[in-house]
């Protein structure tokens, strides 16, 4: 065993404690919560037991739509490179690396690298590997910005709409600044110069900023133009409002009235710590500040906390074993 398994263990090792203790905390609260909030809870449960079997049959394939777009913005990508997956293989592979990523410490590292073994595995190079997550992460994160501001749209004053309204309306000016200043030689010399310091000091970092660098100089040579770039991007955006018809339709399959200025807000501000994975699938903080927010945009407690939990149910818990499945398949079809 080399000295780098060895710390890569340790590492592993604590972050595996860390969830843990992060995972009985939750549990901790979330009893703690129940107790509390009995009525609310009952509540919440007496809705659930009243869900419409065909209206809830719409929330699910809104979900089913919102990763065949994820599993068409990866296979665009590759695409591109000149790797050529059907849309039902990546869709598999996506749902495997999303259950891993729910459930494992660190999961979304482990399905980062567990697509990154089956894209080469596929005929991807490494540079296109590593482009292609890069660039699908980009394109997401871009493309949850855009929901975020139409949100804010929508919600106008009310609730955290004020805040993050200013707040986009400073970043829009800093951003219009940054345009003005890198307009000088000198400034772009200055950052060129410091990203490169950054990646020499973080391969990774350095790494697939090269490998997007390729992807995108690539896809210009086959495919010029910003044009064929409306896909991937529409696709990202798609993703991530599909997801949004999944909450929409969960309301709707409870019979709820739907807070339509806040909704998409809402939405938009769970995605935040969801996607940084403080834990496995944002467990505990999606479904508490899903709640507080639907609370803030109307719902009573009970009848927020029932379309946070049919709503999870969809996008969680149900995509768990299924992914899995998926994985399962994907081995096993390997070692036929």
């Amino acid at each position: 065993m080399t000295p780098g398994s060895t710390g890569s263990r340790t590492r592993w090792t604590r972050i595996g404690r860390l969830w843990w203790v992060l995972a009985a905390g939750l549990i901790t609260v979330a009893l703690l919560l129940a107790v509390s909030k009995r009525g609310e809870l009952r509540r919440a449960l007496e809705l659930l037991t009243h869900v419409s079997p065909a209206k809830a049959l719409v929330a699910l394939l809104c979900q089913a739509a919102c990763l065949a777009c994820l599993a068409g913005l990866q296979q665009w990508l590759l695409a591109v490179g000149g790797v050529r997956v059907t849309l039902a293989a990546m869709g598999r592979m996506v749902l495997a690396a999303n259950a891993m990523a729910g459930a494992l410490p660190g999961g979304a590292a482990f399905g980062a690298a567990w697509l990154y073994r089956e894209f080469r595995r596929r005929g991807a190079d490494r540079a296109l590997t590593a482009g292609v997550l890069a660039a699908s992460g980009v394109l997401s994160a871009l493309a949850l910005v855009v929901v975020i501001v139409l949100g804010v749209l929508m919600a106008g004053t009310r609730g955290p709409g004020t805040t993050l309204l200013w707040t986009l309306a400073i970043l829009a000016l800093l951003a219009v600044a940054g345009l003005v200043v890198l307009r000088f030689p000198a400034v772009r010399k200055a950052i060129v110069r410091r990203w490169e310091r950054i990646a020499a000091r973080h391969e990774n970092l350095g790494s697939a900023g090269r490998a997007t660098r390729e992807l995108v100089e690539h896809a210009r040579t086959v495919r010029p133009g910003l044009r064929p770039w409306l896909t991937p991007a529409a696709l990202a955006l798609l993703n991530w409002l599909l997801d949004a018809a999944c909450l929409l339709a969960s309301l709707w399959a409870l019979g709820l009235p739907v807070p339509w200025s806040g909704l998409l807000l809402a939405f938009a501000l769970v995605q935040i710590p969801v996607s940084a994975r403080i834990t496995p699938g944002g467990l505990g903080i999606a479904e508490a500040s899903l709640t507080g927010l639907l609370v803030v945009y109307g719902l009573q407690p009970g009848q927020a906390f029932a379309a946070t939990l049919l709503y999870r149910i969809f996008s969680y818990w149900l995509l768990e074993p299924i992914g899995w499945g998926c994985w399962l398949a994907t081995a096993l079809g390997r070692k036929r």
